[in-house]
């Protein structure tokens, strides 16, 4: 990820003070530059990186940042960069796996107001919103929402209503998304080609909706975690195409890998439950009970039919724990 100092939002396409019914300049001195480091063996280094860089947004007084997940999870370093430049260090607070929410505490003042979380239940196709990366107007974009549909991702993640939103921002990791009313409706997390399936292919980022950090944010700061029963998990990346769901990638150690799946298997049943699609496959497989359960898969490899147990997994356990200062 390319450093959010390094890009320029087009003046046309940033958003205009004008047009906003809320202290533009106020909301956007909130958002802050998130940029961590990660110890080369971290179970994420590999696929995520060992230097990370996004945004965050102040959501309390006292410098409690929220941001997307994958730019802090397992960070041994944490710095944060406010509107005025000035580099604050930071620890992860907590970081949810579920959502994909990230939290980290500012180790000094942070001088902006925070931001209110709002209802992102409210926010409708057509809605004007600001996605905003750190560094006021020149890194923001004023968008529009273009979706609001349920996503599975390729890493074993699912949102009811996630939020997708046009024109792309550039550096969408942890960027913020504020609604008409000035309050934060969710957190950037991907770039995506196709904002909606089956139209012709439209450019656009993918928001966590704010409203499910709203159960867990309490027990995310006491605790570093949402308390729930950990999901099962298996440990591979997945690509779906007319229903059908293919192991397209593993990640090393896991149980998948351990319980002999390959890449290229397809798979056809979870528990006895034919797979129609990555989500239906996420939601039968969390159904099966909690992390450690074991799970039944039947695959088509090299024109066999197969059948491999898994013995599922918690996510966190393979993960370093944050750095606490």
């Amino acid at each position: 990820m390319s450093d959010p100092v390094q890009f320029q939002i087009r003046p046309d396409l940033q958003p205009d003070p004008a047009e906003v019914s809320f202290d533009l300049d106020r909301v956007l001195k909130a958002v802050v530059a998130v940029r961590t480091e990660v110890p080369q063996d971290a179970f994420t280094a590999g696929t995520l990186g060992t230097e990370r860089r996004g945004h965050g947004v102040v959501i309390r007084s006292g410098g409690l940042v929220l941001t997307i997940g994958y730019l802090v999870v397992e960070a041994a370093t944490v710095w944060l960069v406010d509107a005025a430049g000035r580099a604050i260090h930071g620890h992860v607070v907590g970081y949810d796996q579920e959502t994909g929410f990230g939290l980290v505490q500012a180790l000094e003042p942070i001088a902006a107001e925070p931001v209110a979380l709002g209802r992102s239940a409210d926010l409708k196709v057509g809605d004007a919103v600001v996605f905003a990366g750190a560094g006021g107007r020149g890194q923001s974009l004023a968008a529009e929402v273009a979706a609001v549909r349920e996503f599975a991702g390729y890493w074993e993640y699912l949102l009811d209503a996630a939020i997708f939103t046009t024109p792309p921002h550039p550096l969408w990791g942890g960027g913020a998304l504020i609604g008409p009313d000035g309050t934060l409706r969710g957190i950037g997390s991907l770039f995506v080609q196709e904002v909606v399936p089956g139209e012709r292919a439209r450019d656009g980022n993918m928001v966590v909706p704010i409203d499910i950090l709203k159960p867990v944010l309490d027990e995310m700061v006491t605790t570093g975690r949402a308390r729930r029963m950990r999901r099962p998990w298996l440990g591979v990346f997945t690509a779906e195409a007319a229903g059908k769901v293919v192991v397209a990638g593993m990640w090393q150690g896991g149980p998948a890998e351990r319980a002999g799946l390959e890449v290229g298997d397809l798979i056809l049943e979870v528990d006895g439950q034919p797979v129609t699609g990555m989500a239906a496959m996420l939601r039968r497989l969390w159904s099966l009970g909690e992390a450690g359960v074991e799970v039944p898969l039947v695959v088509f490899r090299d024109r066999q039919i197969l059948e491999i147990t898994v013995r599922s997994a918690s996510r966190s356990d393979f993960y370093k724990a944050p750095r606490m200062h």
